[in-house]
């Protein structure tokens, strides 16, 4: 075969690929989703999932107006922050550790979203915020990375003016195991998998934080089929994935969300940042002497 034959057939495959990506993220289930290129989406990948189908799903059950301030915890590259800024016209201070602020700074810029979209880097433990500045806190397959812990959501309640919401969406379970792991999950599952969950212990979670009404709380219907498509059309090479996902079929593994919102009569805890020193010198064994006086010791 002549090189430009192979080359015109190179392309060719290149192109039905690339058309077969297009239609994998193009849904009538997510009509907002499916306007953006997806070049575009594939290119800000961040994770194991469809960022912009999980945004759209969870803000189906928030309450977002122009003008409302969202914390995107756990952003990744951002496009969740461009897409809840153009779709809603609020405002997002989009919020990842391991992603450079700098990258996503240029791709709010070429989005037209840089007016209304803030990026900067920091731990989801240690936040800058002053209390109640946010109307809601939204996270997109990130939060099980840092809030499975009971004393998380009462600390990031603070950020949430009383009333606001706290949504968050991603992979998780459709029941906890009873047991062991399933056998054909095996050579997926490692331990760190551990803090994926179901939505139902999501919603028992967070009530008993005593911060939060937990207002829903449920799975996407054929979740892993999404969550299937996703990495044949992003990472087909992920073989093990793939393999555990397809002798799955939606028994365990799925997409969960959960929409809480502060309770107007409840108070966060305080966080302890600092104990101010208290030391009184004792004998140290009950045979020593009293200590000296302070001020004649040295």
């Amino acid at each position: 075969m002549a090189d430009e034959d192979k080359a015109g057939n190179a392309g060719r495959t290149g192109g039905r690929r690339a058309g077969q990506a297009g239609e994998r993220l193009r849904s009538a289930r997510f009509p907002r989703s499916s306007r953006y290129h997806p070049d575009w989406i594939t290119g800000a990948v961040s994770g194991g999932a469809n960022s912009l189908w999980l945004t759209e799903w969870l803000t189906e059950a928030l309450d977002l107006r122009p003008g409302l301030r969202i914390l995107d915890l756990g952003c990744g590259r951002g496009a969740s922050s461009v897409f809840l800024a153009r779709e809603f016209g609020v405002q997002v201070w989009a919020t990842d550790l391991w992603f450079s602020p700098d990258e996503r700074l240029a791709r709010l810029r070429d989005a037209g979203v840089d007016a209304a979209v803030f990026p900067l880097r920091a731990d989801a433990r240690s936040l800058p915020f002053a209390t109640d500045f946010f109307d809601a806190v939204v996270s997109i397959d990130s939060f099980v990375y840092y809030g499975t812990d009971d004393l998380y959501l009462n600390y990031l309640s603070r950020f949430v003016r009383p009333g606001g919401a706290i949504g968050i969406a991603g992979a998780g379970l459709v029941d906890e195991f009873d047991g062991p792991v399933p056998d054909h999950l095996r050579p997926w599952w490692e331990p760190s998998m551990a803090c994926l969950h179901s939505a139902a212990w999501w919603r028992r979670h967070w009530e008993r934080s005593g911060v939060a009404e937990v207002t829903l709380a449920d799975t996407m219907p054929d979740g892993w089929l999404r969550w299937l498509d996703w990495h044949r059309t992003v990472n087909p090479d992920n073989t093990v994935e793939i393999d555990a996902l397809t002798a799955d079929r939606g028994r365990h593994l799925g997409y969960v969300r959960a929409v809480a919102h502060r309770r107007t009569d409840a108070t966060p805890d305080e966080p302890i940042t600092d104990i101010p020193p208290a030391y009184t010198a004792h004998p140290l064994l009950r045979d020593d002497p009293p200590p000296a006086d302070a001020a004649t010791r040295r």
